[in-house]
């Protein structure tokens, strides 16, 4: 696959685009400096002296050590206007990298796998060129966000103030997206991505002697009815127009095929759009688990949590982006809507505060093999996609 970004005859070789495409080399540079050194949640120090040395190194203002390694610069324009913040996630992720590239992870079990490097790069890329052209409306504020993936540094963030002083009016984000190919944009007003709420449960039974059951109360034989029965909270609870999503991905009891066990750990994710959702789930959940436990005389301990709500785009911020996208990438598929995911992310929060919008920038390259899905350790993304979401970000501030 040829990006049209680059190559194509028909794209407007506009003044922005010729001198964003002059910075692709850079970009792919800074790309592989911070892709080689990767860092988990609230442990992105060098990550953060990198983006640090950058913006001192152009004179842009900014603030450090907020949330721990979080960072918020600020771009004024020469024209009166409103303030935009552009948010990007620094954090990697606990996984061995098995691409055998030149800038392969130096940080062993950890690694960039969901594109968040670029995400660094591409505001920083934007960072520099609005910090070099400021005949633009209004004030730009970059939040480079750690923790991302766990356990969220968008919250920490917002309530140390980074919406304040000067206060957003609104806030777009990206994520690099695999699903899509290289020169598409999802975007689509409404819910993007899901909430993300996680839950254990201990089911405390009796144990015994295999061969004895009616001595017993059988933990694993309690557990089985309940991963059973929490499936009908999306099949008979959920309006079947809704999207919802509850998984068991972890039961273990027991240790030897003669003994009962006496208790049976499950752990489990729940994925909604719909943030009229909240709390349903988890009231749902603890009466299913509390009748198969009476029912069997066993008892039950719960632990139920919400990490993250629904990516919700406001419209008005949602039509600009896909009008601006429009004028970036072409390719036969251009601006895609039908894009969510139940996959979850705490941009969510910034957008519970303030109207913004969050989109996929397609970066898949099947053609060279750079289309391995997010989290996997083969990971990898065209870097062509770090130009076009550098002017899909500085086309959006210079509207306006």
């Amino acid at each position: 696959m040829v990006s049209t970004f680059l190559s194509s005859p028909s794209v407007d070789l506009s003044q922005i685009r010729l001198e964003i495409r002059s910075l692709q080399a850079q970009l792919v540079t800074w790309r592989r400096q911070l892709h080689q050194r990767p860092e988990l949640g609230f442990r992105e120090e060098l990550t953060a002296e990198f983006i640090t040395e950058k913006l001192k190194q152009w004179g842009i203002p900014h603030q450090t050590g907020i949330a721990r390694t979080g960072i918020v610069a600020t771009i004024a324009g020469n024209r009166p206007g409103r303030v935009l913040a552009i948010r990007a996630d620094m954090d990697a992720l606990p996984i061995q990298e098995q691409n055998e590239v030149s800038y392969k992870s130096q940080h062993d079990g950890v690694m960039h796998a969901c594109g968040h490097d670029g995400h660094v790069t591409i505001a920083l890329g934007t960072a520099y060129y609005l910090s070099q052209h400021r005949d633009f409306p209004g004030t730009v504020k970059f939040i480079f966000q750690p923790a991302e993936e766990g356990p969220g540094g968008a919250k920490p963030m917002i309530e140390a103030g980074v919406l304040k002083n000067p206060t957003v009016d609104s806030i777009i984000g990206l994520h690099l997206w695999n699903n899509l190919p290289l020169g598409t944009v999802g975007v689509r007003t409404g819910a993007l991505m899901a909430a993300v709420e996680t839950f254990e449960v201990i089911i405390l039974g009796k144990g015994g002697h295999g061969a004895i059951p009616q001595q017993t109360i059988d933990s694993i034989v309690v557990g089985a009815q309940v991963v059973n029965a929490l499936q009908t909270i999306v099949a008979r609870n959920i309006d079947p127009i809704e999207s919802a999503v509850v998984t068991v991905g972890a039961f273990h009891a027991g240790n030897a095929c003669n003994v009962i066990a006496a208790s049976a750990h499950l752990k489990g994710t729940v994925r909604y759009f719909n943030p009229n959702y909240a709390g349903y789930f988890k009231q749902r959940i603890e009466q299913i688990v509390a009748g198969i436990c009476q029912a069997h005389g066993a008892t039950y301990e719960l632990n139920y949590q919400p990490l993250y709500p629904p990516v919700i785009n406001d419209g008005a911020v949602a039509d600009r982006v896909r009008s601006v996208a429009e004028t970036v990438v072409e390719s036969p598929i251009g601006v895609v809507p039908n894009c969510q995911t139940m996959g979850g992310e705490d941009m969510s929060f910034f957008l519970q505060e303030v109207p913004g919008c969050y989109f996929f920038l397609g970066s898949a390259n099947s053609k060279i093999g750079l289309d391995y899905p997010h989290h996997h350790p083969r990971f990898d993304f065209d870097e062509t996609v770090l130009g076009m979401g550098v002017e899909i970000f500085v086309r959006y501030v210079e509207q306006g």
